[in-house]
């Protein structure tokens, strides 16, 4: 744990960490809304336009190359049970908390949903958390061979990645032209929102 958690009252660090994971989730949901919510308004105004301008580019960009893809799958399939799951996951918890954002799940229902996980979240790294990374990460990088595992794994996380967003054609996502076919459907603006 780091030295400022680890001089703090047990209880008080616990509180740090979940309200630490709970305003990490909402930034997340919010990205998520908000640029959905933008390029909805932004679609209805102009349909035909594809440049896109501005401080949140890269967040659309990001969006738009399936960053939240499984995230937004995991939570049509399952539903709100994998925002709280997704706490206990490294990465994955990104994508369904933008994902949420995405779908445009009423805000107190993924608040709701959200406070076990941060829970979780927050006494897991006040005891062991820290720790496992701190030992994970220590032990790999003492040997030439922990240097070359983590490479590695990097190496294979990136290509992993890369191949399932290619859909495992091979074609890069120039070569595929425009996402429209595989994009969803734009969603009707609801006209009364319970939030």
């Amino acid at each position: 744990m780091p030295d400022f958690l680890a001089q703090m009252p047990y209880w008080i660090a616990v509180t740090l960490l979940v309200v630490g994971a709970m305003l990490r989730g909402q930034l997340m949901y919010w990205i998520g809304y908000g640029v959905t919510h933008q390029a909805i308004k932004g679609a209805r105004r102009h349909p035909s336009a594809s440049a896109r301008r501005g401080p949140i580019r890269r967040t659309v960009a990001w969006l738009d190359d399936g960053g939240a893809d499984p995230g937004v799958r995991a939570l049509r399939r399952w539903g709100l049970v994998m925002v709280p799951f997704s706490y206990v996951t490294v990465g994955f918890q990104s994508m369904v908390q933008a994902g949420a954002g995405i779908l445009r799940i009423t805000w107190w229902k993924y608040v709701l949903a959200q406070i076990p996980g941060a829970i979780v979240w927050g006494l897991f790294y006040a005891t062991v958390g820290f720790a496992a990374w701190e030992l994970a990460l220590s032990t790999a990088i003492r040997s030439p061979l922990g240097i070359a595992a983590v490479a590695a794994l990097v190496a294979v996380i990136i290509v992993t990645v890369r191949v399932a967003r290619r859909g495992g054609s091979g074609t890069g996502s120039a070569e595929r032209g425009d996402r429209s076919e595989h994009a969803p459907a734009i969603p009707e603006e609801p006209s009364h929102r319970t939030s």
